[in-house]
């Protein structure tokens, strides 16, 4: 009696285990036990500003990515499968992000988190990231808070804002030997990075800024740190903001005569500021984490802006070539070449591995974009640019620069 219950129970989880192998090999069951994967389709989740005062910024990193994504899926997707976008706008707002990862994740069920515009909106959704274990690929923020520590689940793709400040930094005290510095920023998480940023430059030179000035995010109320700052009669403005209120403290400095250098961190909106500002943006000076997407494309180093640019014209044909386009594009070929090595068994942390894998790997944006395990930030360069004639020049002699 005991040798045949033991029989039986040998027998059943035989039977057990023979049902989940077929389980497991059968790509509609296996598969949907993967969030925002199908057999056709994954499910990619965006929240960005497509409204608002930093409406630019979201939707040209939307449409930059959407350019290549949509090539993409022309050419066969990945794997058999197209990649959908479902993009939420949050007027880079906080709560409105926030709210709409939650939503993203729970309700729509997306595979991924891609190309979030904004430090004080990314910055609110790391808890919601850690607790999904959901990648998070391609932000529009050198935010120090989405590198260090180093966290599994946020894919950064572009240099640090202290990557940018630093090299800002450098260039105004050794080249340009300008001592009184100050710092004009955003008062909230990312004006705050690149304050912070701008303080550990200037200390190697044993500098502190001569004056600090702040406004409110989405208002255009400049005066009282522009008068901070004039005061000081700093002879360079490092600028933590967006294109409308940067473009309104370099005009209204221009009308009271103070013409300090003025220099802006990648955040704010190259083109934009550059339309603002008109014939008074002349020699403002602009890091940038890509390369002018319009150079010459006889430059076999920069096939990849001509590839955007040729993207972004027939799938946005109303769109002007941009920087902020430009790091979309980018963001989205991460994203791809992450998600074709994962394979056809496509699951998270797949994913994330297949992105620690890539070496080297050329962009056409004349330096290369490698991960680790240890690092998960891709690119390291800035670009400087300034302002000449209304359009974006890179810098490559400082000698020049008044």
């Amino acid at each position: 009696m005991k040798i045949s219950i033991k029989l039986f129970a040998i027998v059943l989880c035989l039977s057990f285990l023979l049902i989940s192998c077929e389980r497991e090999n059968r790509p509609g069951l296996s598969m949907a036990k993967v969030p925002g994967i199908t057999d056709s389709e994954i499910l990619i989740g965006s929240s960005l500003a497509l409204g608002g005062h930093a409406s630019y910024l979201g939707t040209q990193t939307l449409h930059g990515a959407m350019a290549y994504l949509n090539h993409v899926n022309k050419e066969g997707g990945i794997n058999g499968r197209q990649i959908k976008i479902i993009a939420y706008d949050d007027g880079y707002d906080p709560p409105r992000c926030v709210a709409n990862t939650q939503k993203l994740i729970i309700q729509d069920n997306v595979f991924a988190l891609f190309c979030y515009v904004g430090t004080p909106t990314t910055v609110k959704i790391i808890p919601i990231v850690d607790e999904a274990k959901i990648p998070l690929v391609g932000m529009f923020t050198g935010a120090n808070a989405l590198r260090e520590p180093l966290n599994r689940y946020l894919i950064n793709v572009r240099a640090s804002y202290y990557q940018e400040t630093g090299a800002a930094v450098k260039h105004l005290v050794e080249d340009l030997d300008i001592k009184k510095i100050a710092v004009f920023y955003q008062y909230d998480a990312y004006g705050f990075d690149g304050l912070r940023g701008t303080e550990f430059a200037l200390k190697k030179y044993s500098l502190v800024p001569v004056a600090t000035g702040t406004y409110i995010r989405g208002t255009l109320n400049i005066e009282e740190g522009l008068k901070r700052i004039l005061e000081a009669k700093a002879e360079a403005v490092v600028m933590i903001g967006t294109y409308d209120p940067c473009a309104k403290f370099i005009k209204l400095s221009r009308a009271k005569n103070f013409n300090p250098l003025f220099y802006n961190v990648s955040f704010v909106g190259a083109d934009e500021l550059a339309r603002r500002l008109g014939k008074q943006g002349e020699g403002v000076i602009v890091t940038q984490v890509v390369p002018p997407p319009e150079l010459p494309s006889t430059n076999n180093l920069l096939w990849g802006a001509a590839e955007y640019v040729e993207l972004l014209k027939k799938y946005y044909p109303e769109d002007i070539p941009n920087f902020v386009g430009l790091e979309g594009y980018i963001n989205a070929r991460v994203l791809v070449e992450g998600l074709r090595r994962a394979g056809k068994n496509l699951n998270r942390e797949l994913f994330i591995n297949s992105i620690e894998s890539i070496q080297n790997y050329d962009l056409g944006i004349a330096n290369t974009l490698s991960f680790s395990p240890m690092d998960h930030q891709g690119l390291e360069r800035v670009y400087f640019t300034h302002i000449q004639n209304g359009k974006f020049r890179l810098i490559t002699d400082w000698q020049t620069i008044q």
